[in-house]
């Protein structure tokens, strides 16, 4: 129940007076409703079968007086009229307010998406490594939506509620003897739905589970289809898929179950509950027939209310797990923020003069295993560094270090002399830009995927980012040129081009400093040799720090530093480790000469 309190408050925080006019147009509804039924006295009355008279409440004595001078007809037209005025009115009010609500559900659901999306983005890089993908994939998509569903639900739960209020309001001022009466018995029914509230938000637990877990399931086959289809082994992710598509079928039809379940159950009582109700109410409680017709046509009204109330608690049971997930992703990422937004469009690029330097740094992704251990280093300004060092020495953790992407848990990142911290980190990172090994590309044109990293780039800014990156001759070939669409992570060029287009990206936004991190490893030797001239023409304007997998595409690298299982074992420059024969770097060299040869 915290869960959806909290979600109450979100409400209300952005809803704010809207949600006060939605209350008052429920209440108008109801109160129109409370009139209309009051019109059957006088259309009774016209019956003969009882007389208004009879009843002893003030309300009714100007039915008498009204129509008294009239002849039937005439009195049964007004009656009717007056009727079918109100139920227009209330008619009019009921549908603002459905507006209303639908305006409130829709506009919190776009704040609760833009304000988790936010959060996600805001959170540092240690958030991703500890959360999986899919699963906040999942949360943006599905658990969002169904929090949507339990706005919505708790809305029209709201709506219930005031009419049912208002309603029992009424019938007290008739009777309260048949008005405690009846509602202890309600009471009593609600009470019986508690086990079924119970079993559905159990489900609803399992829905969670099950969406994440088809979510990942089908990224990962997704994302692996060219192994899955190389391999043959689609027989395998088809029985996989075919046992969790029976268990979410299972899961859905036990949601069922319990709503149905609990719907004949109510609907039984709740006929019995009304018959025992009459019965009391004409041989015990001897009220007069109006009354008895009145009170029965507002709970024959009241009971739907009733029903729909304990439907939508049952339903909030279900949706309560995805209330809880959406929290504590949401204070997740706020734990793991790492900037004001506010200082996005005012924080200019860190400008570095002299050089970083990084002094007595460790860092570990698990206690007692060190990734990097007692780092000291020195990276020039305006000059390509090279990290080089086997699988799973330390490269990528050093240069996320670097970027301020990971903490050191001891040690510090000196930017021209000033430490690496939290009130600098925006300014370095608007200085950096990355291009990554698997290079990155929207399905979207050239120039909307070059325009990402600078939405003010001109034509002719990104035509020099492209040169500069050997990318100009296959975009002028495309057939639309910059215009060109170039699919699903672009999937239309050859692996070379999307890698010569990510760095034209990078480039463009003319960063101070370049990261590369194994950018030219999948590459043949053409392209690795046109990304290469790129690197060597930038040399002097920015400083590159490269992870080379391929070791000659940093032979004119002014620094190169071996890593070794976390520790710097050689650093230097190209040529004085080529020599070294017994150094790990002369090693690695040779291997893969002897590879090509």
């Amino acid at each position: 129940m915290k869960h959806i309190l909290y979600f109450t408050k979100q409400i209300h925080s952005f809803a704010g007076k809207i949600l006060y006019f939605n209350l008052i147009a429920m209440i108008f509804i109801s109160l129109f409703e409370s009139i209309g039924i009051f019109m059957l006295v006088p259309l009774i009355s016209l019956t003969g079968i009882i007389e208004v008279k009879s009843l002893q409440l003030p309300l009714f004595n100007w039915s008498p007086e009204l129509f008294g001078g009239l002849p039937d007809t005439i009195s049964l037209v007004i009656i009717l009229g007056l009727y079918i005025v109100l139920v227009s009115v209330q008619g009019i009010f009921q549908r603002s307010q459905t507006i209303l609500n639908t305006k409130i559900q829709q506009g919190f659901t776009r704040h609760l998406r833009e304000e988790t999306y936010k959060h996600i983005l805001q959170a540092n890089w240690g958030f991703f490594l500890r959360k999986r993908k899919s699963d906040i994939t999942n949360a943006m998509i599905n658990e969002i939506a169904r929090v949507s569903g339990g706005t919505s639900l708790f809305l029209q739960f709201f709506a219930s509620f005031i009419f049912t209020f208002v309603q029992i309001g009424v019938a007290f001022w008739l009777s309260a003897k048949m008005t405690l009466s009846i509602l202890f018995f309600g009471a009593l029914l609600l009470l019986c739905s508690k086990k079924f509230i119970t079993r559905s938000k159990e489900l609803g637990d399992n829905t969670v589970q099950l969406s994440k877990t088809f979510l990942g399931g089908i990224t990962d086959h997704f994302n692996g289809i060219k192994d899955i289809k190389s391999n043959s082994v689609e027989k395998s992710h088809i029985s996989w898929f075919h046992s969790l598509n029976i268990k979410m079928e299972n899961n859905m039809v036990e949601l069922v179950k319990v709503k149905t379940s609990s719907q004949v159950l109510y609907k039984m009582v709740s006929t019995v509950l009304m018959a025992l109700f009459v019965f009391f109410s004409i041989n015990m409680f001897k009220n007069q027939p109006a009354q008895i017709i009145l009170i029965t046509v507002i709970f024959s009204r009241i009971w739907p209310r009733l029903a729909g109330i304990q439907s939508s608690l049952e339903q909030l049971g279900t949706i309560v797990p995805s209330f809880k997930a959406l929290i504590e992703l949401q204070q997740e990422c706020l734990d793991s923020k790492e900037v004001d937004e506010t200082l996005y469009e005012t924080i200019e690029p860190l400008k570095i003069k002299n050089g970083i330097e990084v002094q007595n740094v460790n860092f570990s992704y698990e206690k007692s295993l060190y990734a990097l251990k007692n780092i000291n280093v020195s990276i020039p300004c305006n000059q390509m560094t090279a990290v080089v060092g086997r699988s799973g020495a330390g490269k990528s953790t050093l240069v996320d270090i670097l970027m301020g992407l990971n903490q050191p848990e001891d040690g510090y990142v000196l930017l021209d002399g000033k430490m690496l911290k939290q009130d600098n980190l925006l300014a370095w990172r608007k200085s950096i830009s990355y291009v990554s090994q698997d290079p990155f590309l929207f399905n979207a044109s050239v120039r909307e995927n070059l325009l990402l990293i600078d939405p003010k780039a001109t034509d002719e800014q990104m035509w020099q980012a492209l040169e500069f990156a050997a990318a100009t001759e296959f975009v002028e070939k495309l057939p639309d040129g910059l215009d060109t669409l170039i699919g699903d992570r672009g999937i239309k060029l050859s692996g070379g081009e999307r890698q010569r287009l990510v760095l034209a990206r990078a480039i463009l936004r003319k960063p101070s400093i370049l990261v590369l991190d194994e950018a030219t490893s999948a590459l043949d030797s053409e392209n690795e040799a046109k990304i290469q001239g790129a690197l060597d023409r930038l040399k002097g304007e920015m400083t590159i720090i490269i992870i080379a997998h391929r070791l000659s595409t940093i032979k004119n690298a002014d620094q190169v530093i071996v890593l070794e299982q976390g520790k710097i074992i050689q650093s230097g420059g190209y040529l004085q480790l080529a020599n070294d024969k017994r150094g790990v770097f002369s090693h690695l060299l040779q291997k893969q000469v002897d590879a090509i040869s």
